[in-house]
């Protein structure tokens, strides 16, 4: 293991589960690319197994329609991984206090029944197609936990999961084959307002093409792969959505169903 890359994860952990503001890593500690981002991430991540936030059981990829790349300023997509005991299911309830800025996400999410390893020759979408086993609909939660996300770079975002802190899955749907996930329409509601929808096809043009992004930046940035009995969220249709205490939230995805989440004061 990298000395300083374990140094970075050591520090990116504690800042975590204290809830302190994420600033700059230390020049000496900082990733100096994407791999080096990822790197640190796993290490942040056998970490956070150890302090008891469950097995890494799923993956987020953020940045994978033009209004999230837009909002965030970052042109590409990016990966960060899922805890168990941070995954909800059909409706879900917080604290507000368990994060520093909680925003949520209206995604389709899949869940692989095959395992899809790192190759030199690219996925394209129908390759990854036949490993999906399960679609739904999902809510990720985010946390704005970066004293400023945008002077960070990416790499260090990368580092820390991409904002992710949870998700809400939905009812999983087996014979999704007869969607057009690109065609699919999202919908977001807080407190029984809608404040937001868009297509499937806004994730790279299909949702599957994300799920191919991410198979093949296994290889790329030297990392284990995709494992069936994973799930993967593709990324929002819509603009991150803020909430405060008490908000009640809504998501649905056309022919996927619903998913929910409450939260707290």
């Amino acid at each position: 293991m990298n000395t300083s890359h374990q140094q970075a994860a050591e520090r990116l952990m504690q800042q975590r589960l204290s809830l302190e503001p994420i600033g700059p890593l230390p020049a000496e500690l900082a990733p100096a690319s994407l791999t080096d981002g990822y790197a640190i991430q796993g290490a942040l991540n056998r970490l956070l197994v150890d302090a008891g936030m469950g097995e890494v059981v799923g993956h987020k990829i953020g940045c994978t329609t033009p209004v999230m790349q837009a909002f965030v300023n970052i042109n590409q997509p990016c990966a960060g991984r899922i805890f168990s005991r941070a995954v909800l299911q059909r409706r879900g309830r917080v604290p507000a206090s368990g994060f520093v800025r909680l925003g949520i996400e209206c995604e389709i999410a899949v869940r692989l029944s095959r395992d899809l390893p790192p190759t030199v020759r690219p996925y394209d979408r129908h390759a990854v197609a036949e490993a999906v086993g399960e679609v739904m609909a999902a809510i990720e939660l985010v946390d704005e936990r970066y004293q400023n996300f945008r002077s960070l770079g990416v790499p260090t975002l990368v580092a820390d999961d991409f904002f992710n802190a949870g998700c809400v899955l939905g009812e999983p749907v087996a014979d999704w084959r007869s969607l057009d996930l690109a065609a699919l329409r999202g919908r977001t509601w807080i407190n029984d307002r809608e404040v937001a929808s868009g297509l499937g096809e806004l994730v790279m043009g299909h949702p599957l093409n994300a799920l191919a992004w991410l198979a093949n930046a296994q290889f790329e940035h030297r990392l284990p792969g995709l494992r069936a009995g994973e799930f993967v969220m593709l990324g929002s249709v819509v603009e991150t959505q803020w909430l405060s205490a008490g908000d009640r939230v809504k998501i649905a995805i056309d022919g996927l169903g619903e998913a929910a989440l409450d939260l707290d004061a």
